[in-house]
């Protein structure tokens, strides 16, 4: 090799050292203000655990959409569901398997400074938990899953629409007869295709009779400690919706089959579940000083309070929902997507004003702030001593104080808007110098914002900070 060849490579073997510090800094610092991923859910009887884990390769969307709704849209009655979501979740950001390599094949062994090492030690301990009866990891996969060669996207190499077993049967206490439950699974969902081509089908990949990369995975981890466990397959040629659906539909059979008791928020039809994947996500920042509907939100927020010390606090309505710094930006990433640019208008915060007096189509009513009020044809903030009101996107000329100002919708110009049809407003409050909150007027008639706060979650409350 030449001395030439020689330097480059080196500076080749330097640089991706160099990347991957990098990464790992990042994983790093987005766990500093991710949430604890475990969503702990119980009834009356909680001896019987249920283990759910969703995320653990970042491009299978239906799996970590499935478990987040379990997390957020079920009610659990009896028995106890514990709920993982998110396991991989800086994969999930980056919409990618396994920035570092596949999670999934780091259960038989992993290095102590592998970025993966904290989130696979942690699910490990929840796997090992006495209290844990059967554990299900839920995946996307690909094709569809048949126990004869059909064509290439139907074959007993393809995963898609199966349930996963490493063997037939566990001699454990409970739930042992792994290809039966399975089985039973696949019955249920069977019951109610999308189109009959969407059968489910037992895969047993019979891992200890040689199946290297099975070792490595979660599920042989759990089988090997005496835990029942299996996985859940949907397929990658359907839309996340439907992936969603038949992963609901499974959970609720494995839960049915543990005597687990649970409610639900929506109906079991794919088009319900689209309309609460799309649409009923929510943040709100600064204890729900600001509060943003996610579903129409433009892609770009200019002027978004931060404060002076890069510090913003933030809760959400998934745990598949943040906030990332990227550069001179704060990025809201939903599961695979990156739903919106906040531009950050840095500036002092202030906490003592909670809630104020408007007219709206002439009524008058207390507002909270961070809430979002419907008007129909106009709204008039009344004034408040020491309290600066601006309406973005309204101008009045001489006029600094928009308080006591009877506003319209055509008065506001529509590229302020929040949202991309024009409809969503914001009207920001400040004492002095320092921002006080916000309240967002909606003009459309077809959204009710009534209930917000009761979406928003306390318990995912987060911090990124510069």
């Amino acid at each position: 090799m030449s001395l030439g060849m020689l330097k480059l490579f080196k500076h080749l073997i330097f640089l991706s050292l160099f990347i991957s510090i990098l990464n790992a800094n990042e994983v790093n610092n987005l766990d500093k203000h991710l949430k604890d991923f475990e969503f702990i859910k119980k009834g009356k009887e909680d001896g019987n655990t249920f283990l759910v884990i969703g995320g653990i390769q970042g491009d299978e969307p239906g799996g970590f959409m499935a478990a987040s709704l379990l997390a957020t849209h079920y009610k659990i009655t009896k028995g106890s569901v514990w709920i993982v979501p998110n396991l991989n979740f800086y994969s999930i950001i980056k919409r990618n398997r396994g920035p570092f390599g596949d999670m999934n094949r780091k259960f038989a062994y992993i290095e102590t400074h592998d970025p993966d090492f904290h989130a696979v030690t942690r699910i490990k301990n929840y796997i090992t938990d006495e209290n844990v009866r059967l554990i299900l990891n839920l995946h996307d996969g690909s094709g569809y899953y048949r126990e004869e060669h059909k064509d290439w996207l139907h074959s007993p190499n393809r995963w898609g629409q199966s349930a996963i077993i490493d063997q037939e049967i566990l001699d454990i206490e409970k739930y042992g007869n792994l290809e039966d439950i399975s089985s039973r699974v696949c019955e249920y969902i069977n019951k109610y295709l999308i189109r009959e081509k969407d059968y489910y089908s037992v895969k047993n990949t019979k891992t200890r009779l040689g199946d290297k990369e099975m070792e490595k995975s979660l599920t042989y981890f759990a089988i090997n400690n005496g835990k029942a466990a299996f996985a859940n397959e949907a397929s990658k040629s359907l839309p996340l919706h439907e992936r969603v659906y038949y992963h609901l539909l499974a959970l609720e059979k494995y839960m049915d089959i543990m005597g687990i008791e649970y409610e639900k928020k929506f109906e079991m039809e794919p088009l319900a579940i689209k309309d609460v994947i799309d649409n009923d996500i929510y943040i709100a920042f600064y204890d729900n000083k600001i509060q943003l509907p996610l579903s129409k939100i433009r892609s770009i927020l200019n002027y978004f309070p931060v404060k002076k010390d890069g510090t913003l606090q933030f809760t959400t309505s998934t745990p598949l929902m943040t906030v990332v710094k990227e550069g001179a930006h704060y990025v809201i990433h939903y599961g695979n997507r990156e739903i919106a640019r906040l531009n950050p208008d840095y500036m002092d915060i202030e906490n003592k004003q909670n809630s104020i007096k408007m007219v709206v189509d002439g009524k008058t009513m207390d507002v909270g702030l961070g809430s979002i009020v419907n008007v129909k044809d106009s709204f008039l903030v009344n004034p408040i001593d020491d309290i600066r009101v601006n309406v973005i996107g309204f101008v009045k000329n001489g006029v600094r104080d928009e308080s006591d100002i009877s506003v319209s919708k055509n008065d506001i110009m529509k590229r302020y808007s929040i949202d991309e049809q024009g409809n969503i407003f914001r009207v920001e409050f400040y004492k002095d110098k320092k921002f006080s909150g916000m309240i967002l007027v909606s003009f459309d008639d077809e959204v009710n914002h009534e209930n917000l706060s009761k979406i928003i979650f306390d318990s995912m409350k987060k911090e990124i900070s510069m």
